[in-house]
């Protein structure tokens, strides 16, 4: 592993944790903080632990990280409550905070690459065409979970989980959810492929 690689790794790092402790110092909603950043607090520490073991490409470590910088953002605020979202809203006319969607592209963007990265490396799919189909797969199922698991939470906590579900008044809400999740796949897929394949053959051996 080269040395600018390394120092690119800590970097991010350092950054996640400092993002964690300023969103956490006083976030809207301490309970919304935590559910949303849950993925970051348990990524990280995976991470860090596989980093030597079976290092991921850097494209993937960036958008892993890129993913969780919105996550927290959104943790912060709420999704509903991100100011850049009020901003975006108000040049595109629309009558929502659009920021959630960004969270639900980069849940279809990151993944994919995760998924690509791991059946290509591990050998387990012959073809490119039955690739693309099981990440785009493997994207949707995720979404689908995380939806069902609002919905839980929602069960969970009645009105107290509002701020996580990010609705909105929006009742299509979940269906567009898995929608931009669904264009973040494919986003992912077809414009960082080849990026991903060179990257991939560059990496060292996994150790055992």
């Amino acid at each position: 592993m080269t040395s600018s690689r390394t120092s690119l790794l800590l970097l991010l790092a350092v950054a996640t944790l400092a993002l964690l402790g300023i969103t956490g110092y006083r976030p809207y909603d301490r309970a919304t903080w935590l559910l949303e950043v849950l993925p970051v607090l348990i990524a990280l520490p995976l991470l860090a632990l596989t980093w030597r073991r079976y290092p991921l490409t850097t494209l993937l470590y960036v958008c892993i990280f890129i993913h969780g910088v919105i996550l927290m953002v959104g943790g912060m605020y709420t999704y509903a409550r991100v100011p850049v979202g009020f901003q975006v809203a108000e040049w595109l006319h629309l009558q929502r905070n659009p920021y959630d969607k960004l969270g639900h592209l980069f849940q279809g963007f990151a993944p994919a690459l995760i998924a690509r990265e791991i059946l290509l490396r591990g050998a387990y799919v012959r073809g490119r065409k039955m690739l693309f189909f099981l990440v785009t797969s493997v994207v949707l199922a995720i979404s689908a979970t995380y939806e069902l698991l609002e919905w839980w939470t929602a069960l969970a906590f009645g009105q107290g989980a509002d701020d996580f579900l990010g609705t909105q008044g929006d009742p299509w809400d979940t269906q567009s959810d898995m929608f931009c999740a669904l264009l973040g796949a494919l986003l992912a897929q077809l414009g960082l492929a080849r990026w991903q394949d060179r990257q991939i053959a560059a990496l060292p051996r996994p150790k055992a």
